[in-house]
């Protein structure tokens, strides 16, 4: 499978699969049912500083052709996932990249100093869509200048690459991405969860406990789809896709968009074998048409 091999902002996997961040845990479960050493990369749970239990129940609601999450960052804290998580995925032959978030700009700084100590990382992956609790809760991501202060931190402290993961909860997301950019992100990735709200007829409440939560699944694949052909065109770093990816023909569509890899989600969730499954597609299509470098198709779409 060399025609798979994908290198993109300083890392080097074996293909252009990740499977994304809150979809897969820290790979212990996943790593029950196959081998994590032929994913291209795994994308760890979102970790903060400090230990957090999450939102209150419930905190997940299905939806026509996905599902809203508010699981709100459950993790066990940056120290217990260098000194417990981490050295479990040491022993597979995958990039892993840690997904990190806070509730101010200096908490993304201070998880980013510790990381350079850690065996084994291939890069960081920022989730700006986080609440700035000193901005009233507004998400990093939907400023250009606040993305961009996160991103110039995080760079200043560790020297693996950084991934900017861009919300699509604003009105362009080149800005953003382009501000990204400009502070140093090494790749972008996009789209994270779209703002939603699901309501109990019955009761008359929202379903979530917190009202609202982020939807993912084929129903925002359209407009995922759409943000990385916009992104990608606007930037010269690369672009790693999600947003609905459930089959290979479906990672190959970002691809065209413009991305050089992707990330696979919500799909994790009801197939836990959709990224083999995937990847096996993925393989028996570039063989039908010929195709002898994955990166053939990067931005291939006209």
């Amino acid at each position: 499978m060399t025609r798979m091999i994908t290198n993109i902002g300083g890392i080097s996997m074996k293909n252009p699969l990740i499977t994304a961040s809150g979809t897969c845990g820290y790979g212990r479960e996943m790593a029950e049912l196959f081998d994590l050493s032929i994913l291209g990369g795994i994308s760890v749970k979102g970790t903060t500083l400090e230990p957090r239990l999450g939102n209150k129940p419930p905190r997940i609601a299905e939806t026509p052709s996905g599902m809203l999450n508010s699981v709100g960052l459950q993790n066990p804290g940056i120290e217990m996932v260098i000194k417990k998580e981490l050295p479990f995925l040491s022993q597979f032959d995958t990039a892993v990249i840690l997904n990190i978030a806070g509730h101010s700009i200096e908490e993304y700084g201070l998880i980013a100093e510790r990381l350079d100590e850690v065996p084994n990382l291939a890069a960081v992956e920022i989730n700006i869509s986080c609440p700035n609790v000193k901005a009233g809760g507004m998400a990093f991501g939907v400023d250009p200048q606040v993305a961009a202060q996160v991103v110039s931190l995080v760079k200043s402290k560790t020297k693996l690459p950084v991934i900017a993961k861009l919300t699509p909860n604003v009105t362009d997301i080149t800005e953003i991405a382009k501000a990204c950019e400009a502070a140093g992100a090494d790749i972008l990735a996009l789209i994270n969860t779209v703002l939603s709200m699901v309501i109990d007829i019955e009761t008359r409440k929202p379903l979530l406990a917190n009202g609202f939560g982020g939807l993912s699944g084929p129903a925002i694949k359209p407009l995922a789809v759409r943000m990385v052909w916009q992104t990608a065109q606007a930037v010269s770093i690369p672009v790693i896709g999600m947003g609905g990816i459930t089959t290979a023909e479906d990672a190959i569509e970002f691809l065209l968009a413009g991305a050089s890899a992707f990330q696979i989600g919500s799909a994790n969730f009801h197939n836990p074998y959709a990224a083999p499954q995937i990847l096996a597609g993925l393989e028996q299509w570039c063989e039908k048409h010929g195709v002898k470098d994955i990166q053939e198709l990067v931005g291939a779409a006209q």
